[in-house]
């Protein structure tokens, strides 16, 4: 049995805290983990956490899936850009927010979030994502055909510009919180 690597020290934690001026916001592919991880990772920084998806289902009652069918992903993401920034302003640096895997691909939404955010970039390798999203049947991109084919095309044409993001980890099948403790070590040398 592997252990994971202990927490930073609450110096460090602390550090981090008071440097930050700004939400940090994950992006990444749908499965990589923003929701689980960042859950943790504002645990452990003492702050609000806040998933993007969740907040548009509540808006327009009706899942992500639903809004795809009835209204197109346009204008979807166009409703989803609204969002992140009322999100972002509303909570200033106090915030770990969590998008869907395409927010971050839409030009506006990445320039907002690069502005006035941190932008953390999750990633895992495709075996592990295409395990991930193959336990849930309501991601409207991923709904029809060879999922494995659908992950593998989407990570290679999404990397490019995931690779924008302030910060790259790794989240692989390990547990969580390693993931976080490579998000804090991360942020504490972005915050140099």
């Amino acid at each position: 049995m592997t252990m994971s690597k202990p927490l930073p020290d609450d110096a460090m934690v602390r550090s981090i805290k008071q440097r930050l001026d700004r939400p940090l916001v994950l992006v990444g592919m749908m499965g990589v983990g923003k929701s689980t991880v960042g859950r943790r990772l504002a645990n452990v920084l003492n702050m609000d956490f806040t998933d993007a998806d969740e907040e548009i289902v509540q808006a327009a009652n009706m899942s992500v899936a639903d809004i795809f069918d009835q209204f197109g992903e346009e204008y979807f993401r166009d409703g989803e850009r609204r969002v992140i920034a009322r999100l972002m302003d509303q909570s200033g640096a106090g915030c770990v927010l969590a998008t869907g895997g395409g927010a971050f691909l839409e030009d506006e939404t990445r320039a907002l979030i690069k502005q006035e955010g941190v932008a953390i970039w999750l990633d895992a390798a495709i075996d592990t994502l295409v395990e991930r999203v193959s336990r849930n049947k309501r991601r409207p991109l991923l709904r029809t055909g060879d999922i494995n084919a659908k992950v593998t095309k989407m990570k290679t044409e999404r990397e490019p510009i995931y690779a924008e993001a302030h910060i790259h980890v790794k989240s692989d099948s390990g547990p969580h919180q390693t993931t976080v403790n490579r998000i804090l070590e991360g942020l504490d040398q972005w915050l140099s």
